[in-house]
């Protein structure tokens, strides 16, 4: 599959959202930031942190923003699917289709590398 839509899709909603709430939306990226924010943990860690609990609540949008910000961070295609794994563990059969989606996703974006 070719994500390349999504991503346009996810950005223009997410314009819209900031336009229409700049101050929720600016605090939402300091707290973002922050959290996501390397100390104890690397970012990398946090990113498939939060992959895993997108694929867990069924949000696509977390999903298509962490998997990318994952490969960004340095995880691998491999911590990508232990990921997965761990979220369908959490997450049950659902999952199992949110996961699927995050690693096409993932084969998607190292194939544009």
């Amino acid at each position: 599959m070719d994500y390349k839509e999504d991503y346009k899709d996810l950005a223009k909603t997410q314009s819209a959202l900031r336009k229409n709430a700049p101050e929720l939306m600016g605090k939402f990226s300091e707290v973002a930031k922050e959290a996501l924010a390397p100390k104890h943990l690397p970012t990398k860690v946090k990113e498939l942190m939060a992959l895993a609990i997108g694929i867990s609540v069924r949000c696509e949008g977390c999903i298509l923003g962490h998997v990318r910000d994952a490969i960004k961070a340095g995880a691998t295609i491999e911590e990508i699917t232990e990921t997965v794994e761990v979220a369908i563990l959490m997450g049950g059969g659902p999952a199992t289709a949110y996961g699927a989606k995050a690693l096409s996703i993932a084969e998607y974006l190292f194939s544009q590398k």
